[in-house]
C-alpha cells in the first residue's frame, strides 16, 4: 500500500484545499458578517441566513450536476458558440468520481496535468460557485421573499454560472478564442453585478422609509467581514494556477498591491473630492473594488500593473458610486450594498484592464525543465496584441446578456407562483416577520421586563389605589 498514487502532489493538495477553505471563509462569515453589519438592524439574521442557505443550496447542486455543466465534457448543443457553451450535467459524487485524478476534459493537453485528486478541484470550484449568489444578495436584501431566494438560487446557478464557468473556465467557447478570466473578474463578479442589477429591477425597491433610513447597524461586524474577504482572497487568486509554485505566490502578491492602491486611491477622492472627508465605509468600497479589479488578472499581469489596475478601478467605481448612481435610471433601481458598482463595473473594468496590461514576461506555467520558453503567459495591447482587448469585450458582452436575460426570466416564471416581495407588513417588522428571530433581542427583552415588572407591581397595588413599595423591583 502507498498512501500517495504516483501522480498525486502534497504540497499541491494541500494549497488547493487552504485556497478553497479561504475562499469559503470569504463567503461565511465574511459577506454574511459584511452584509449583515451594513443593513438595517431588522434585516441582519435575514442577511445571514440568505448567505448560509446559499452556500448550502449550490454545494448540493454543484455535486450532483452542475460541476460537470462548467467543467464537464460539452453538450453540442448546434454550431458556433453553441457547440462549447455547456457541459453535459452529472454527479461527482460516486467512489470513481471522488478518487481518481482531476481533469477538466478541454484542457487536457493544454495546461500541465494536475497534481491533485477530483474532490480538490470540485471543492475548490464550488466555493467560487457559492460565493457568487451571495455577493448579488446585497442587491435584493430587505424585500426578497427567503422562499424565492431558496429556489432562485439553485437555477440561477444551473442555468447562469455554470454557463459562465464553461465558456472562460472549462475549455467552451471564449477560452478557445483566448479570453482572459484569471479567477472570475467576469465569471463571478461581472455575473454578480448584472444579475443583482436585473434582479433588483424585477422585485422593486425596498420599503421607501428603509432607504431613506438605511444606515449600518454594527461597523465593527463590517471590519471582521471586510478583512475576512481581503486575506481571504489570496486563497481566490493564489489559488487558481492549480498548482503551489511561482504564479501563485505572483498572483497573491498582485491582489494585495492593486487592493492596497484601490483602497487608498477611494480614500484620497473621498478627502479631497465632494465629501471633504474619508469614512470607513468608502475604504471599505475602494477595497472591494481593488480585490475584484485584480481578479481577472492576478496571474497575468506585473506588479505595476496591478497598482494601476487598483488606481484605474477605484477612481471609475468610485465616479460610478458618486454621479452614476444619481442618474434618473439608476435611482429607480435600488441596489442597497451597491453590488452594480463594486463587483458589475470593477470586474468589467478589470477584465477589460487585462486586455491592456497582460504581460506575456508573466509566466502562469513554465516550459519544459522549468524554463520560461515554451510555457503559457499572455499579451495584452499594451505587448502588440490590440486584439485581445476586443476579445475581453466580447467575453464580457456575452456574460452581461445571458446573465442578465436568465436572471429575468427565471424571477418572472418564479413570480408565476409566488409573489417575489415579502408583504409591507413583514417589511415593516423584518426579521421577527420572517424567521421570528432578531439579531439584537437585548432591547425587546428589557423591554419586556419592564412591563413584566409594572403589571406585578399593579397586581400588588393596595385597595386604596396607593401603590406599595417593591424593595426587590427597585433593586433589580
Amino acid at each position: 500500500m502507498i498512501p500517495y498514487p504516483t501522480w498525486l502532489h502534497p504540497g499541491d493538495v494541500s494549497w488547493q484545499l487552504t485556497a478553497a477553505t479561504l475562499v469559503g471563509l470569504m463567503s461565511l462569515p465574511g459577506v454574511a458578517l459584511l452584509y449583515g453589519g451594513l443593513v438595517q438592524k431588522k434585516w441582519t439574521v435575514n442577511t445571514m441566513l440568505m448567505a448560509f442557505t446559499a452556500f448550502a443550496a449550490v454545494l448540493i447542486v454543484w455535486a450532483l450536476w452542475a460541476f460537470k455543466m462548467g467543467f464537464g465534457s460539452p453538450l453540442k448543443l448546434g454550431p458556433g458558440i453553441l457547440s462549447s457553451f455547456i457541459g453535459i450535467p452529472g454527479p461527482i459524487t460516486g467512489h470513481i468520481a471522488e478518487q481518481v485524478r482531476a481533469h477538466i476534459p478541454l484542457l487536457n493537453g493544454l495546461m500541465p496535468k494536475f497534481r491533485f485528486s477530483q474532490p480538490a478541484l470540485v471543492y475548490f470550484q464550488f466555493v467560487f460557485a457559492a460565493i457568487t449568489p451571495i455577493l448579488f444578495l446585497g442587491s435584493v436584501v430587505g424585500r426578497i421573499n427567503f422562499k424565492v431566494w431558496l429556489i432562485f438560487v439553485p437555477l440561477w446557478i444551473t442555468f447562469a454560472y455554470s454557463v459562465n464557468a464553461f465558456l472562460l473556465w472549462g475549455g467552451g467557447f471564449w477560452a478557445q478564442h483566448g479570453a482572459l478570466d484569471f479567477s472570475g473578474g467576469y465569471v463571478i463578479h461581472l455575473a454578480a453585478g448584472t444579475s443583482g442589477f436585473v434582479a433588483a429591477a424585477v422585485i422593486g425597491p425596498r420599503l421607501k422609509r428603509d432607504r431613506e433610513r438605511a444606515v449600518p447597524n454594527n461597523l465593527p461586524l463590517v471590519a471582521l467581514g471586510a478583512g475576512l474577504l481581503w486575506l481571504g482572497w489570496n486563497g481566490f487568486n493564489g489559488g487558481d494556477p492549480y498548482f503551489a509554485g511561482t504564479n501563485a505566490a505572483l498572483a497573491v502578491l498582485n491582489t494585495n498591491l492593486a487592493t492596497g492602491a484601490a483602497l487608498l486611491t477611494w480614500v484620497i477622492m473621498d478627502t479631497f473630492g465632494s465629501h471633504k472627508k474619508a469614512t470607513f465605509l468608502g475604504a471599505i468600497n475602494g477595497m472591494v473594488v481593488g480585490l475584484v479589479a485584480i481578479t481577472p488578472a492576478a496571474g497575468f499581469v506585473n506588479g505595476y500593473a496591478a497598482i494601476a489596475i487598483g488606481v484605474i478601478a477605484s477612481v471609475i467605481v468610485w465616479l460610478s458610486w458618486n454621479k452614476f448612481a444619481k442618474t434618473r435610471l439608476m435611482q429607480k433601481v435600488d441596489d442597497p450594498m451597491g453590488v452594480f458598482h463594486t463587483h458589475g463595473v470593477a470586474g468589467l473594468c478589470g477584465g477589460l484592464m487585462v486586455g491592456l496590461f497582460a504581460d506575456p514576461r508573466i509566466m502562469e506555467y513554465l516550459g519544459p525543465a522549468g524554463k520560461a520558453a515554451g510555457g503559457a503567459s499572455a499579451a495584452g495591447a499594451f505587448y502588440g496584441h490590440p486584439g485581445q482587448l476586443a476579445i475581453q469585450a466580447g467575453a464580457a458582452l456575452t456574460v452581461i446578456v445571458w446573465d442578465g436575460l436568465v436572471t429575468f426570466l427565471l424571477l418572472k416564471l418564479i413570480g408565476v407562483f409566488m409573489p417575489l416581495r415579502m408583504s409591507d407588513d413583514v417589511l415593516e417588522v423584518g426579521d421577527l416577520g420572517v424567521h421570528d428571530e432578531e439579531a439584537y433581542p437585548q432591547e425587546a427583552i428589557l423591554e419586556r421586563s419592564r412591563r413584566f415588572a409594572d403589571e406585578d407591581s399593579e397586581d400588588r397595588t393596595g385597595s386604596s389605589g396607593v401603590r406599595t413599595v417593591s424593595t426587590k423591583g427597585d433593586e433589580s
